[in-house]
C-alpha cells in the first residue's frame, strides 16, 4: 500500500469536497460546521478555500484513493503559529499512520512560513484524535477552547 500526501490547490477542489463531506457525515461530532452546510457549497467557495495564502489544505491519498484530510490556516492575532483544522481520516484507512503523516504536512508549512508551532482543538469525547495527537508529540495547554468541554493542543513545528 502506498500512502502519499499532497498539498491540494483550487484545481483539486473536488477532492477536498469529497473529503469534507464524507469527514462531516462519518464524524460529525469532531467538527465545527455539518454536512447540511457544507453540501451546497458551491465549486468557487472550495476553490477559494485552496487558494487562499492564509491557509493549506492536504490530502492523504492511500493507493491513489483520497482516505485523509488535514487543513491548516494562519490565526488572526499575530500568533506564532498555524491552526491544524479539519483533520480526518477514513474509517477504512485507518491505522496506518495517515493522521501523523497529515500532521506532519501542516507542520511543514507551518515552517516554511516562518511559525514555530502548530496549535489544534480536539472536541470533547474524542479521545482516538487525542491520543493521535499526543503521539505527535501535542500536549494540551492553558488556552480557553472554542467548544465547551474541548481540549486546546500546542506542539513546536519542528
Amino acid at each position: 500500500m502506498t500512502i502519499t500526501v499532497d498539498r491540494l490547490t483550487g484545481d483539486d477542489w473536488q477532492t477536498l469536497r469529497e473529503l469534507r463531506l464524507n469527514a462531516l457525515q462519518e464524524a460529525p461530532y469532531a467538527f465545527g460546521s455539518t454536512f447540511e452546510r457544507e453540501r451546497d457549497r458551491a465549486e468557487q467557495e472550495w476553490r477559494a478555500r485552496l487558494d487562499s495564502p492564509a491557509s493549506a489544505s492536504f490530502a492523504a491519498l492511500l493507493d491513489g484513493v483520497p482516505a485523509g484530510l488535514a487543513g491548516g490556516y494562519l490565526p488572526e492575532g499575530g500568533q506564532d503559529a498555524v491552526e491544524l483544522v479539519s483533520m480526518w481520516v477514513s474509517p477504512a484507512a485507518r491505522g496506518r499512520r495517515i493522521a501523523e503523516q497529515l500532521v506532519d504536512a501542516v507542520a511543514g508549512w507551518a515552517r516554511d512560513l516562518g511559525r514555530a508551532e502548530v496549535v489544534l482543538e480536539v472536541a470533547a469525547g474524542n479521545d482516538t484524535a487525542r491520543r493521535v495527537y499526543e503521539r505527535c508529540g501535542f500536549m494540551p495547554c492553558a488556552e480557553v477552547p472554542h467548544t465547551p468541554g474541548g481540549t486546546r493542543m500546542r506542539r513546536p513545528s519542528r
